[in-house]
């Protein structure tokens, strides 16, 4: 028997995707890359945006003819989608050839879930909506045998009124500590060299343990652990950065400097109608600190343009922010209401023209400044960890600086899984390109 898995999404996606993978390969499916050989097919879905849902919707829709074809396949819908106050059964209206459809918090029931749906013949749907404690050691399958993704904390409870995701991932819940070591020295024997700690709000984690562990603790124990050479997080919310945090970074060898720290918006106006807890000036503040501690930091970001109510003068306030704290990088999105949230029920909706034109207009200014923050480069020496073929030029490899910025060069495949210094020769919006200086290792 076979299985495909679809994810949609963030990396909570990804991460959720790997433990199903792991629960299918136990109950003795092996993964196939072809939906006309698979047993069963499952799409991960997320509804953080409507173009999200949309790509879910057409995905199901494609899957049609394959059902008919083969009506014994188990089609399952997963995810965030299904979360959201009757989406579950309005999937199971339009989309009557679904067998299975579960939320976010079923991942450890999904082994009965799916025997539900081989011994019934008829769509189980099942999506709790309570959380209940959090099931460790539950089986993975890991994409990738250099890097892993590690979930330290699940939920959320900040509450933006934009945003779905405390409502289709629950409250805030922090993993042990031991857990979480235990499984990244696990990885450490595996041979894995970089980690990447998931939570919605990394900084918060601890606060619902009874020790009250913070996330620089968590980091400052990670350090210790031999064999991890990189350690990665995301996403942090300004609003927790602690000082204690930056020393801990600043003092770090193995925490990467790379930091993903979502500004949303450069409007104080915008930022409170947002709820998200920090004005333009902390943001300011925060990232001179950051800075001034750690130098070489790669700072990127999220912002929103055309939420409700944004004004001419908010925009332009965004579009300063900008080009004052000058972002390596930022994923930008144009405003969209999601059913559920309070933002989405406020009159002062901007059209598409709006939000189109005012994207345009902040993407034109984030890549012109990602190509200047990467000219420097030219002529440096850097280290990067090397991940495989380039996607773009099979003649070349591809890896990434500690910085997370994308550098593609030629060598030998003996390099893969490596740390390889290389001079960067020329500097792109979004790569860079480099020869082989040194010795791998």
């Amino acid at each position: 028997m076979h299985y495909i898995i679809h994810t949609f999404g963030c990396q909570m996606n990804v991460a959720d995707a790997e433990v199903l993978a792991g629960h299918l390969e136990t109950m003795g499916y092996s993964e196939t890359t072809t939906e006309e050989l698979a047993d069963v097919i499952l799409l991960i879905t997320c509804c953080v945006r409507e173009h999200a849902e949309s790509k879910v919707y057409g995905k199901i829709g494609e899957l049609y003819d394959l059902k008919q074809k083969r009506p014994e396949i188990i089609l399952g819908v997963g995810g965030c989608m299904p979360q959201q106050a009757d989406v579950a059964s309005k999937l199971q209206q339009r989309f009557p050839y679904l067998d299975l459809v579960f939320g976010t918090h079923n991942l450890a029931s999904f082994p009965d879930l799916l025997d539900q749906v081989r011994n019934s013949g008829s769509t189980v749907v099942e999506v709790l909506h309570g959380v209940g404690g959090i099931t460790e050691n539950m089986p993975r399958v890991r994409r990738d045998n250099l890097k892993a993704w590690v979930t330290i904390m699940y939920g959320c409870t900040n509450f933006c009124t934009y945003c779905i995701v405390p409502y289709v991932r629950g409250k805030e819940q922090s993993r042990e500590m031991s857990a979480i070591l235990t499984e990244i020295c696990d990885l450490a024997e595996r041979g894995y060299r970089e980690v990447t700690l998931l939570g919605q709000n990394v900084n918060s984690y601890g606060t619902d343990l009874v020790a009250h562990p913070d996330f620089a603790d968590l980091l400052q124990n990670i350090e210790q652990i031999s064999g991890i050479e990189r350690v990665r997080f995301m996403t942090s919310h300004p609003k927790d950065f602690s000082r204690k945090l930056i020393a801990v970074l600043a003092s770090s060898k193995k925490i990467c400097e790379h930091l993903h720290l979502p500004v949303q918006s450069g409007s104080n106006r915008i930022l409170q109608a947002m709820n998200r807890g920090y004005s333009r000036e902390h943001y300011i503040a925060l990232v001179d600190e950051i800075r001034r501690s750690i130098p070489n930091t790669v700072l990127t970001t999220d912002i929103i343009v055309g939420f409700p109510g944004e004004t001419a003068e908010d925009f332009e306030d965004t579009l300063n922010l900008v080009r004052e704290i000058r972002f390596d990088a930022a994923f930008t999105f144009a405003y969209s209401p999601r059913s559920g949230t309070v933002a989405a029920t406020w009159a002062e909706q901007l059209s598409k023209e709006e939000k189109k034109e005012r994207l345009k207009r902040l993407n034109d200014s984030v890549n012109e400044i990602a190509l200047e923050r990467n000219k420097p480069l030219v002529d440096q020496i850097v280290e990067v960890l090397v991940e495989g073929p380039s996607k773009t030029d099979e003649t070349m490899l591809t890896g990434r600086t500690r910085g997370n910025k994308l550098v593609h060069f030629p060598s030998d495949p003996s390099v893969i899984g490596k740390i390889l210094a290389v001079k960067i020769t020329r500097a792109q919006t979004w790569s860079l390109f480099a020869l082989p200086v040194g010795m791998p290792r």
